[in-house]
């Protein structure tokens, strides 16, 4: 490996994305390499991979089944487009795919993120309620503290208010229900809490507010990822499905997190038992390798587009790479190596143990909530008075000096480590992070 590679020489040009760009180019912290469960850095260190990257290298690194698709596909077809053509692989991920959710769930639309899949799925959600002679139906339902990319539909149906503040008006049309974290009579849940499936009554208000013939969909994160881990109440996504039913109005799960594994079962929508119209994916479908999104649909939506002359174009939406080889390939291998390992629902294996170690630090300074479900963990913490995240943040680097990555939201740090993670290992991780939090003010 070259020296510019291990230690470039000017880091100004690279605006960096989510990142407090003058304390990292300051003190930079450079990932060189990647296998299995740990990262190397620049200076030759080993890093316990505990966020599977960004909640996307399910699989965890350097995966050979997906190394060798992605090297052999680069050379026998690197490119394809993507309107008016195909290529099989194409067909045979969305074959593969649309037989791991349960029906009627049965078709895929390919995007190259989880934002351009929940832009995706709004728009198929407000065209397929034109094309059931529902025109009226304009408006999209999100909820606070959800994430769902950072395109104009994301951050509008988004409740994450410093991703919304500074960009104008974004969307109209869009409302929010409120979120379900409830620390009064919830903190320090194991599991699904208990309190709170009337959260989703929220939702009645404002379909009251704006009549449920104006509404189109209503989207939320089965699991909210992004925001810290807010775990659904017991019911809450039953009766918001069947509010969803009574009204006409389409439920989009956003599984970009929960999809492909994280819970314990392929899909969230598995796991709580609910079935929406729509679901966006994305991350864990290449283990991170190559970017790539999808967004499934039930057949339903999908065969109310299929009508008028079979020469016209049925959907005015897509994009340059969606379905592009290199992904696909990747995708195929990925799916290989879950399968192989049985990756899919190993986390329902270790969510006990899971679930011990991370309440295991209940008694560390500063912490007022913890919360889990499957490979998800997150540790809240108090505050510092008049410096909101400073605390998390100094986790977060001092887990890293320490040899752990660790994702930090506000205050809250945030676990997902990936899928192939050992019993050893998460007695690393947590002896490592009750160190940190001993450590930190």
């Amino acid at each position: 490996m070259s020296d510019r590679a291990v230690a470039p020489n000017n880091l100004d040009a690279f605006w960096m994305p989510f990142t407090a760009n003058r304390q990292f180019k300051a003190n930079p912290r450079m990932f060189t390499a990647a296998k299995d469960m740990h990262y190397t850095t620049s200076d030759g260190r080993q890093v316990l991979d505990g966020t599977a990257g960004l909640w996307c290298c399910n699989a965890g690194h350097g995966r050979p089944k997906i190394v060798e698709a992605i090297q052999k596909q680069v050379a026998e077809l690197d490119y394809a487009p993507a309107f008016q053509m195909g290529h099989p692989k194409a067909f045979e991920l969305a074959a593969r795919l649309a037989a791991m959710l349960p029906k009627p769930l049965d078709h895929v639309f390919f995007t190259n993120s989880g934002s351009e899949s929940v832009d995706t799925a709004l728009k198929i959600a407000l065209a397929y309620q034109r094309q059931i002679g529902q025109g009226t139906r304009t408006r999209l339902i999100g909820r606070e503290r959800g994430y769902h990319g950072v395109g104009f539909g994301g951050i509008s149906v988004g409740g994450i208010v410093s991703n919304r503040r500074t960009f104008g008006t974004m969307l109209t049309g869009v409302d929010h229900i409120r979120h379900t974290h409830d620390i009064a009579r919830n903190a320090f849940t194991r599991g699904v809490p208990e309190h709170g499936v009337e959260f989703a009554d929220d939702l009645i208000s404002v379909i009251t507010l704006h009549d449920p013939s104006t509404i189109a969909a209503v989207i939320v994160e089965p699991v909210a990822g992004s925001t810290g881990v807010l775990i659904p109440p017991k019911g809450y996504l039953k009766k918001l499905r069947e509010i969803c039913d009574q009204h006409g109005i389409l439920l989009i799960f956003d599984e970009v997190i929960t999809g492909f594994g994280r819970l314990g079962a392929p899909f969230a929508t598995g796991y709580f038992d609910v079935v929406p119209d729509l679901i966006t994916t994305a991350k864990g479908i290449t283990s991170g390798t190559i970017p790539m999104g999808a967004v499934f649909c039930t057949s339903d939506i999908y065969d109310a587009f299929m009508t008028g002359p079979e020469n016209m174009i049925e959907l005015f939406h897509g994009y340059t790479y969606s379905a592009h080889p290199i992904a696909c390939a990747a995708a195929l291998g990925t799916l290989d190596t879950y399968e192989e390992e049985g990756l899919l629902t190993r986390a329902a294996e270790l969510a006990s143990y899971w679930e011990d170690a991370v309440h295991s630090l209940k008694d560390c300074p500063h912490v007022i909530d913890i919360r889990n479900l499957g490979l998800i963990g997150a540790i809240e913490l108090e505050p510092i008075a008049g410096a909101p995240t400073k605390r998390a943040f100094s986790a977060f680097l001092e887990a890293y000096e320490r040899g752990l990555l660790i994702r930090t939201t506000g205050d809250i740090i945030a676990l997902s480590p990936p899928l192939i993670i050992t019993k050893a290992q998460i007695d690393e991780l947590f002896d490592t992070l009750r160190g940190v939090l001993n450590a930190i003010d």
